[in-house]
């Protein structure tokens, strides 16, 4: 028996980690990765002027972060046209997420997301005991019209999807979105996660009030910014639920050099068109390794690419392993079907090189 009483939740749970980290894996191996190619981070890199400003930011780092991230918030809600109170600045949007899940759903309440969709924010409602309904994918990628048939059978309080998708890297069409925000019920808000949203094309944003009670949208500086080491992301939505996030956020836990490097990140924009024609040239190097190979590139409006090994999820595992031997961390979905891909990070020319190296021999491996 052990000598902690865990509160009710939580003791029910078991010990998960949403991803195992490539240092975990690296320290279980004794070997580092040639290629960091499964986490989705931004290999091309933080704008310098980001760069520059949290080095001169470190000087002040005894200082806590302002804990209204008031520059941040008020420049990005400047950005994206909408006022300062309908933006909330957190600890990425994973660390939002929790926020949401907390603030909204009571123990027992149903939260309906995709079966393979983003499995940390399934953890948060998990960890404050919601209840989760799950729905398939349709053609590698989330139904936006069986969401909303589950979130009225089940009474949802949230409806998770994410536009584009990971980890299909799939996109819907703006105007889908707000068909779908007419399909559901008045109890629901969609929780509509946009990490990808400045790889994809303009018509795969919708056009949303920033006070439409029926949906929370969530961007971040961890993908085209590069800056998934700061933990930087941010909610938009009603300044009402916004103003919410108050009653149980961590006041203090934006980091300083965090918040000034977001600020100048978001300013240089020149940095955000290079990332952006990088990443377009890593998505056809990727498929071009992958066709050469027998694996078939999905379509892809983020920074990645999924593979298709045309085989099923055990096999994909097996290649993972057999690349991670190999040198080259890459990750895979977690449900069938769509567990027959491996997931690919786009990043510079030497580890796309390490990759295609290393793939004809881990898929002779498993010949």
């Amino acid at each position: 028996m052990t000598r902690f009483r865990f509160a009710p939740i939580p003791a029910s749970l078991p010990s998960v980690v949403p991803f195992t980290g490539p240092e975990t894996l690296e320290r279980r191996s004794g070997i580092p990765f040639r290629a960091r190619l499964g986490a989705n981070e931004n290999g091309f890199g933080p704008s310098p002027r980001a760069v520059e400003a949290m080095i001169r930011a470190t000087a002040g780092i005894w200082k806590y972060g302002d804990p209204d991230s008031h520059d941040l918030r008020h420049a990005l809600a400047a950005r994206h046209g909408v006022a300062p109170e309908n933006v909330m600045v957190g600890e990425g949007i994973d660390g939002l997420l929790g926020l949401l899940v907390r603030l909204m759903v009571a123990p027992g309440e149903v939260v309906v997301t995709s079966d393979g969709a983003y499995p940390t924010f399934n953890y948060h409602v998990a960890g404050f005991g919601g209840r989760l309904v799950k729905v398939a994918y349709r053609g590698d990628a989330e139904d936006p019209q069986a969401l909303a048939a589950a979130a009225h059978r089940h009474g949802a309080r949230l409806v998770y999807l994410a536009n584009p998708d990971n980890p299909m890297g799939s996109w819907h069409p703006g105007r889908r979105i707000e068909a779908m925000l007419d399909d559901l019920p008045e109890t629901a808000l969609l929780v509509l996660d946009e990490a990808y949203a400045e790889f994809a094309p303009d018509e795969a944003i919708p056009a949303i009030g920033p006070e439409d009670a029926r949906v929370i949208r969530f961007r971040t500086f961890s993908k085209a910014y590069a800056m998934a080491g700061a933990r930087v992301g941010y909610a938009i939505g009603p300044a009402e639920l916004i103003a919410g996030f108050d009653r149980i956020r961590n006041h203090f836990g934006m980091n300083r050099a965090a918040q000034i490097g977001a600020l100048a990140a978001l300013e240089d924009r020149d940095w955000l068109a290079h990332v952006r024609a990088e990443v377009d040239a890593a998505r056809d190097r990727i498929a071009g390794i992958g066709r050469s190979n027998g694996l078939d590139a999905l379509p892809s409006a983020t920074n990645f690419v999924a593979l298709d090994t045309h085989r099923d999820g055990a096999f994909a595992g097996a290649l993972l392993r057999a690349l991670a031997d190999r040198g080259v961390f890459v990750r895979m979905p977690g449900v069938a079907p769509l567990d027959r891909c491996i997931r690919v990070s786009c990043a510079p020319e030497p580890e796309l090189a390490a990759f295609a190296e290393a793939l004809p021999g881990a898929l002779r491996a498993l010949a």
